[in-house]
């Protein structure tokens, strides 16, 4: 579409925003009722976003997030077995929003009670038992942003599970020899367990390296024995790693009726050793609002994710010229690499 690099910061902030709005009408109920709120969100944020700068009328955009609800898909069963479909989730949400804007913008008609409809969004993909406020999708927009509430990932697993892995590396730093320890208790939210911990056979031994990113067992071990939960982290050899399996089996939960999901992401593990009990404690997603990562941190965990693609040198450079350009004078010509 040629747009310029303020036009693409348009839209991915009013896309960002709507995603992050529709996730507050009703927490935690699209993942009980099943699906990857990412996913079927995603879809309306990318239509949003176009529809802001493609110049469509107010009528055809209302229509397009109407056409959204019919293309809009993505159900968390990879949870399962650690199968990749959650990776093609955002993309096939980014091509269902384009088809769906384009679809708008050529007259075709959706229904504007997409969302509150008795046969709308909500009703389809969250579950039912748990209290809509749709006042979150109006309530000071464009007066405050709930995009500056986002997060950055420190480590390349499921977001419930870094806080647990932060503890993991605290403790490597007071356990010197793993053999010391005799188990280790996480106190946990209700409502992670069905993601993170179960069914304990494939959380403590993962059958893929993705399903390893969605297992707090597996997610303490390698935080406490190599001290990070990199991209390299979960890959082939890793989740056979006797000495990673061993302690995954030593970890183990417990539901705390008091923990703060999921209003806040924290971690508390309690490890046993034979020389007495060593407790450790996140208090907060660190990465999100409450304790920020650092430029450093990122610009650290770019440089990481670069060298774990394989991109050779100048492609490397190539790709970093793009980033830092990008809202100034977008080019994707240099950086179709082979």
């Amino acid at each position: 579409y040629s747009l310029s690099g303020d036009q693409i910061l348009k839209a991915l902030a009013v896309g960002s925003e709507l995603i992050c709005r529709l996730a507050l009408v009703a927490p935690t109920a699209m993942h009980k009722q099943c699906f990857h709120p990412t996913a079927v969100c995603g879809t309306f944020g990318v239509t949003a976003g176009l529809s802001s700068v493609l110049g469509l009328t107010e009528k055809q955009m209302v229509s397009a997030l109407g056409i959204c609800g019919s293309f809009t898909s993505g159900i968390i069963e990879y949870l399962a077995e650690g199968s990749w479909t959650k990776r093609v989730h955002p993309g096939w949400s980014a091509n269902s929003g384009m088809n769906a804007t384009l679809m708008a913008k050529s007259d075709f008609f959706g229904p504007r009670t997409v969302f509150e409809g008795e046969h709308g969004f909500f009703k389809a993909f969250a579950l039912r038992e748990i209290k809509r406020d749709f006042s979150h999708l109006t309530d000071k927009l464009g007066s405050r942003w709930e995009t500056e509430n986002l997060a950055f990932k420190p480590y390349a697993c499921g977001t419930m599970a870094q806080p647990f892995v932060d503890c993991a590396v605290k403790l490597k730093n007071k356990i010197k020899d793993v053999s010391q320890i005799k188990s280790i208790t996480a106190k946990v939210g209700e409502g992670t367990v069905h993601r993170l911990w179960e069914p304990s056979s494939e959380k403590k031994k993962p059958s893929t390296p993705y399903s390893a990113k969605f297992s707090v067992p597996y997610c303490v071990a390698v935080g406490f024995l190599r001290g990070d939960a990199g991209l390299n982290e979960f890959n082939e050899e890793s989740i056979n790693d006797k000495s990673i399996l061993d302690l995954a089996n030593k970890v183990n939960y417990e539901i705390d009726p008091n923990d703060e999901y999921p209003n806040n992401y924290t971690g508390t593990l309690i490890c046993e050793t034979s020389e007495g009990t060593i407790t450790e404690h996140q208090n907060c997603f660190r990465g999100g609002k409450k304790q920020s990562l650092t430029n450093e941190d990122i610009e650290k965990k770019y440089k990481a994710n670069l060298k774990f693609s394989k991109l050779n040198e100048q492609e490397q450079s190539k790709l970093t010229e793009f980033t830092g350009s990008f809202f100034e004078k977008p080019s994707f010509e240099n950086i179709n690499f082979k």
